[in-house]
């Protein structure tokens, strides 16, 4: 089962991609949308697109998307918003089942404790995908979720695709 995880960011949108096959899991691959500029849409688009090219080129078969938290920018928070809509659009226009995480849950999966700090969140990472290197900080937390997500999610995504693949 190839898993994608999203950390989503309006700068800097994070994926992950791993490779689960039972208890095992492998690094596939992990990088960082970017967009710039003042144009929200503009911005969007190019993450929309940038999204769109990793998961036609790495065909993951299952997603997993960060919740945000609400802070007090209430125009960040809907900007943040608005480039989550593009972390769960992307997949599900490709007909992927996405899953969606609450931060402390993913790290509590990774770490064993819901509020580690983000190096104790790479670390884990790094010991759970030997030899991987990581692009940034926002593709670390991808893979975490996606991590995440082959451990409590991926197998009943596999059994939803392969029911609805029976009844196509």
């Amino acid at each position: 089962m190839r898993v994608l995880g999203i950390d989503p960011g309006l700068r800097n949108l994070g994926w992950g991609i791993i490779d689960v096959d039972g208890s095992r899991l492998s690094h596939v691959a992990n990088g960082i949308c970017h967009s710039a500029g003042d144009d929200l849409s503009l911005r969007l688009l190019a993450l929309h697109r940038q999204l769109t090219e990793v998961l036609e080129r790495y065909r993951p078969e299952t997603a997993a998307v960060e919740h945000t938290f609400v802070n007090k920018d209430g125009v960040a928070t809907l900007k943040l918003g608005q480039a989550r809509g593009i972390a769960l659009l992307v997949p599900a226009q490709a007909g992927l089942d996405v899953a969606e995480y609450a931060p402390n849950a993913v790290k509590k999966t990774v770490v064993g404790v819901g509020h580690a700090a983000k190096e104790q969140v790479q670390h884990m990472v790094r010991m759970q995908l030997p030899g991987v290197v990581l692009t940034g900080p926002d593709a670390a937390d991808a893979l975490a979720i996606a991590i995440c997500h082959a451990h409590h999610g991926a197998a009943g995504s596999a059994l939803a695709q392969a029911i609805r693949k029976a009844t196509a």
